[in-house]
């Protein structure tokens, strides 16, 4: 297994009224993040927060080219990002124990935090399609290049790692500073991922080796 450190190459927050951030993903142009009762949209290269949707939101985001994806309690609500409207609702696997989620292969991935388990599920119903198994707490879920990756958070731990979707193994590891946690976690396609901080209110740009 790989490990290194992890690379800061930013920092954006805290934002005013966000006390928390959760879920994130990326649409291309903005990063969006889950605030417990918002989406936010930042632009990443301004740090402004540009947008904002009115809907619970208490953990895992995600984007699948068209809309957003968000896990509030033990439900996943589907939004049109345009309009803000929740579009479809399916069950979240967890019943409110959900954490992470990513959008690939025509699916969504599930994070499960205290569960230390990654679930791939059917966007239409809400069925699970497989399971992943993880040693540790799982936050935030994305997949970039045919690549899993998940952030993980133990009291002062959290890094950032890369597993593989057959066997949960470990492959690659970056460790984020000490007291430093990752709980959203999405790549931007390319060089970096944005980790969301959540109770620091802030989101970090982290390389991607």
């Amino acid at each position: 297994m790989k490990n290194s450190a992890a690379q800061i190459l930013r920092e954006y927050g805290p934002f005013p009224d966000a006390e928390r951030v959760h879920g994130v993903t990326f649409d291309g142009r903005h990063v969006w993040f889950a605030s417990g009762d918002r989406l936010n949209a930042l632009d990443p290269d301004s740090g402004e927060v540009v947008r904002v949707i009115e809907v619970a939101s208490h953990a895992g985001t995600a984007f699948d080219g068209e809309f957003l994806y968000q896990i509030a309690e033990d439900l996943i609500h589907k939004i049109d990002p345009k309009s803000g409207r929740i579009l479809t609702t399916i069950p979240a696997p967890g019943n409110g124990g959900d954490s992470g989620l990513a959008w690939a292969e025509g699916t969504l991935w599930v994070g499960q935090h205290r569960g230390r388990r990654i679930h791939q599920i059917d966007p239409e119903t809400g069925k699970i399609l497989r399971t992943i198994e993880s040693n540790r707490v799982v936050t935030g879920v994305t997949w970039v290049d045919g690549q899993l990756w998940h952030g993980t958070w133990e009291g002062d731990d959290s890094d950032v790692r890369r597993i593989d979707p057959e066997t949960g193994e470990v492959l690659e590891r970056l460790d984020m500073p000490e007291g430093t946690g990752v709980s959203g976690l999405e790549s931007d396609g390319a060089g970096c991922f944005f980790c969301g901080g959540g109770s620091s209110g802030k989101i970090r740009a982290v390389r991607r080796p």
